[in-house]
């Protein structure tokens, strides 16, 4: 007798041949019949428990929705009619994705133990830490900032655009994602580390030419005014454009001329040259990066505002973009120390 056709009665599977069938043991699909969740279609005249290609069919289908870990409540209403297998599945991987984004906030946690040393209390915070909320989040960014401007010798309002630059972690992070978050909330919870990052800004923002571009006027024109200029140079950068090519001076000169309207300043070459001072400054203010140890694939950036920069940018999955902003300033920067002459 051929393997694939029904042993006995007419398109009627024993319960060995329905188990072979829908990939499951003899015993359980007696299970699944004695607990009303797939009954055989009848019984033979022994009295032996009989399975046609249909009931077969949903023997496969619980044992699938099983191996997934779907609970037998949920099988039990799809098979009697009460949910539709779209909606179970759907319901089904809702849960599947929160057990995921469970193991992996989990899998941050300990990856960061093993690193820093494992105590009690410092698992329990770090576990506290990747289930905040964004509400939660935002608020231990706010009252970091809030703490470190306090007193602030810095032009007004320059703390409240760092302020702006803040992590937001997606709802499916990964664990460099989370790791990144948990060092970062740890950071700024950390009164020794606000007072570095203080000191940091206020040393950094001595330098005239740093106030100058820390100032409202400056920041407004760069980021509001002033950013269709900003956005031809950097279309001159993407191209390749030399900072001394006349497409770039020309679109360097409108910036710069603009700017010094906005100073009530003339554009002198001596003005250029404190704007590209200025320039060359900025990537220190957003970021301190050392050069990059030749044994590390990281870069190695400092304990204080470049740290949470950094980090920042690897929880909101923009931290390739620090090293190009960093050519793009010192693009410009070479851009207004050319002589329009020189061009």
């Amino acid at each position: 007798m051929n393997d694939d056709q029904p042993r006995s009665g007419a398109d009627l599977y024993p319960i060995g041949d329905a188990a072979r069938r829908s990939g499951l043991s003899v015993s359980a699909v007696r299970f699944y019949a004695d607990a009303g969740i797939v009954e055989p279609t009848g019984l033979n005249p022994a009295g032996h428990r009989m399975y046609d290609i249909d009931t077969v069919a949903r023997l496969e289908l619980v044992r699938t929705l099983r191996e997934v870990d779907t609970d037998l409540g949920e099988i039990r209403r799809l098979l009697a009619g009460e949910r539709t297998l779209h909606e179970l599945l759907t319901t089904h991987l809702e849960v599947v994705e929160h057990q995921e984004r469970t193991l992996r906030a989990r899998q941050a946690v300990l990856r960061t133990l093993l690193r820093e040393g494992a105590t009690a209390a410092r698992a329990g915070l770090m576990h506290k830490l990747v289930s905040m909320t964004d509400e939660e989040r935002e608020g231990v960014v706010d009252e970091f900032w809030n703490d470190v401007g306090r007193g602030l010798d810095v032009p007004e309002g320059f703390v409240d655009r760092l302020r702006a630059m803040r992590p937001v972690l997606p709802a499916d992070p990964t664990v460099a994602q989370l790791e990144a978050w948990i060092e970062l909330a740890d950071l700024v919870r950390d009164p020794a580390f606000r007072d570095a990052v203080r000191t940091y800004l206020q040393d950094t923002y001595f330098v005239p030419e740093a106030r100058v571009m820390a100032s409202p006027p400056i920041q407004e024109f760069i980021h509001e005014s002033g950013w269709s200029l900003v956005e031809e140079l950097m279309a001159a950068h993407r191209a390749g454009e030399s900072p001394r090519s006349d497409r770039s001076q020309t679109a360097v000169t409108r910036f710069l001329e603009a700017a010094a309207a906005l100073s009530d300043s003339p554009c002198t070459p001596g003005f250029r040259d404190r704007m590209a001072r200025a320039f060359r400054l900025i990537p220190d203010l957003e970021r301190q990066m050392a050069e990059e140890d030749a044994a590390s694939e990281e870069p190695v950036y400092d304990d204080t505002h470049g740290r949470y920069v950094y980090l920042v940018a690897v929880i909101n999955g923009t931290e390739d973009e620090l090293d190009h902003d960093s050519l793009f300033y010192l693009w410009i920067a070479d851009a207004m120390q050319s002589s329009p002459t020189d061009a």
